[in-house]
């Protein structure tokens, strides 16, 4: 009787182990590939500016046209409190975090589709291609940081002290749009429809973030309920940063966005896990 451990020729049976599939191994392989995940932003970079009759000018149109709109509609006509601050740079300073987090979501959502040569190929921790999407929103945050830095000169409104804990807000942006893309990302695999739901979603969550008005036109007893939405604690963080004593920071509406933000990440982590086996069957 051959051993149970052979096949019928004699010869031990091999065991191919695809790297990274084991748990523990797949975090060390996100290290491994750095420079897949470095490739795949800049490329969407250079994309993302290349054949434009405007270049990085781009970057400054789509939030100035924004802010344009909102200031006249909210600070002109609906004449909103700004709480000391001229309104255009309220409303620029809110749109810092959420044209970053709207750039984020849309370019992680439709990754693993516009990368699907790529995925259904070779093996590598498909968690880079969403995280990779990230970046080319921060170029086109740093161009318009840039831009608001001589607003407010303009204006004569310089920030204090509080302008040191501008990247702990981008660091709260930045997971709460790692997140939600890694869900979406996921889900747009699966689900196809999900291309339109999401710039549905992003236009309905302008609307609702405190980008064209401060929080503080919100009723106190609905404070918390409005901090469900983890952009609030980000929009706000970023006011109390740029605008010192011109913005108001609530500690219990910040509190409830970093803590929902943190469950977006790690859910939207578990889930993208979950299902990664299957990108290269469905894709």
């Amino acid at each position: 009787m051959p051993d149970s451990n052979t096949t019928a020729s004699g010869a031990l049976p091999v065991t191919i182990l695809e790297p990274g599939r084991q748990e523990g191994a797949y975090w060390r392989d996100l290290w491994r590939y750095r420079e897949l995940f470095y490739f795949l932003a800049w490329r969407d970079i250079l994309v993302r500016y290349k054949q434009t009759a405007f270049g990085i000018t781009w970057a400054l149109l789509q939030p100035l046209l924004t802010m344009a709109v909102f200031t006249v509609v909210f600070g002109r006509i609906a004449k909103l409190p700004a709480g000391g601050a001229p309104y255009p740079i309220l409303v620029f300073a809110a749109l810092l975090p959420w044209q970053f987090f709207a750039a984020s979501v849309t370019n992680g959502a439709a990754s693993l589709v516009s990368n699907a040569n790529l995925v259904s190929k070779v093996y590598f921790p498909r968690l880079i291609v969403p995280s990779a999407a990230v970046i080319p929103g921060l170029v086109d945050f740093g161009i318009c940081l840039g831009f608001l830095a001589a607003l407010m000169a303009w204006f004569g409104a310089w920030p204090d002290w509080r302008v040191i804990t501008l990247p702990l807000f981008l660091l709260l942006g930045a997971t709460t749009a790692l997140g939600a893309a890694y869900w979406l990302s996921a889900l747009t695999v699966k689900y196809r429809d999900f291309r339109y739901v999401v710039p549905f979603l992003l236009q309905a969550g302008l609307f609702i973030s405190p980008v064209g008005f401060s929080s503080t036109i919100v009723p106190v007893a609905w404070r918390g309920v409005y901090s469900i939405n983890p952009l609030v604690g980000v929009i706000d963080g970023f006011r109390w940063a740029l605008l010192g004593g011109n913005a108001a920071l609530d500690p219990v509406g910040l509190s409830i966005s970093v803590a929902l933000a943190l469950i977006l990440l790690a859910t939207g982590i578990r889930y993208f896990r979950s299902t990664e086996r299957t990108f290269a069957d469905v894709i």
